[in-house]
């Protein structure tokens, strides 16, 4: 995760001062959630860097069907939020209608927030419409003195949206999920270097990739993470970045050297 910058994290730190004592105040209060919408609207401005009359709108907002506010950056649809009243528990199923709502207009970014607990999802356009939470903040728990703290809510920030941090924080989560290390593990590469090293322990054995294959599947890894559409994904990822590099690899060995360019000799003379 890459570090706010400091004119952010100032205007973070700060944010997180003067937000914390207001929320606390509105849970106390168990506001409803139209004036929780303003809190949240307040929020990504002061904290976030939206400015709440040019960027953040609530055009796309039809209750019941839609969502309540919307952020767009420059004049683009960046994200939908759903926002909930500050007293009510965040169920996975109130987001549900964003989500359509967003995989209908091309975004891949809904929050779900009551002002305490902000839960961010990526929308992945496929048959079914899935979402995955990605991010869970829970903002009276921040610390203003914590760094990592900080860098977690500059994702969010307008500057860290230009900068594609979320998205960039999404597909470093993706790489690193228990599926990926699954599917490279049942990849060939390390299935024949599994094999080269066992050959080395029993030399005199011999030992077919299928069997280490039904070894790692059935008694080593974990079927939950063999199955669904995140393992079919992490292998797919797999699959291409192998392909790709034996690709690579070939024209390489192919003995095809790059063409040299002769230098141009600027007085026009022969060497």
């Amino acid at each position: 995760m890459i570090n706010a910058p400091s004119k952010i994290a100032s205007r973070i730190i700060s944010g997180i001062k003067n937000y914390q004592p207001i929320i606390n105040s509105a849970k106390s209060r168990d506001i409803n959630e139209s004036d929780t919408v303003i809190i949240v609207t307040d929020m990504l401005n002061d904290i976030f860097g939206y400015d709440k009359y040019a960027d953040v709108t609530s055009e796309h907002a039809i209750r019941g069907t839609y969502c309540d506010l919307a952020i767009k950056v420059d004049g683009s649809l960046a994200m939908l939020i759903e926002v909930k009243a500050i007293g009510l528990e965040l169920k996975d199923q109130y987001v549900k209608q964003a989500v359509d709502y967003a995989a209908n207009q091309g975004v891949e970014w809904v929050i779900l927030t009551n002002a305490l607990m902000w839960r961010i999802y990526h929308v992945t356009f496929c048959k079914p419409i899935e979402h995955d939470l990605v991010l869970e903040i829970s903002f009276p728990d921040i610390n203003h003195k914590n760094q990592s703290d900080i860098d977690m809510l500059w994702l969010l920030a307008k500057e860290g949206w230009k900068k594609t941090c979320l998205d960039n924080y999404h597909e470093q989560r993706q790489v690193l999920s228990r599926y990926t290390f699954a599917a490279l593990m049942l990849s060939d590469q390390v299935i024949n270097i599994l094999r080269k090293e066992l050959r080395k322990i029993a030399p005199d054995i011999k030992i077919e990739p299928a069997q280490i294959s039904d070894v790692l599947s059935q008694e080593v890894i974990k079927r939950e993470v063999l199955e669904g559409d995140k393992a079919v994904t992490a292998k797919r990822l797999v699959t291409r970045t192998a392909k790709k590099s034996r690709k690579n690899t070939g024209s390489t060995q192919s003995g095809q050297q790059p063409e040299l360019k002769t230098p141009d000799n600027s007085n026009g003379e022969s060497s």
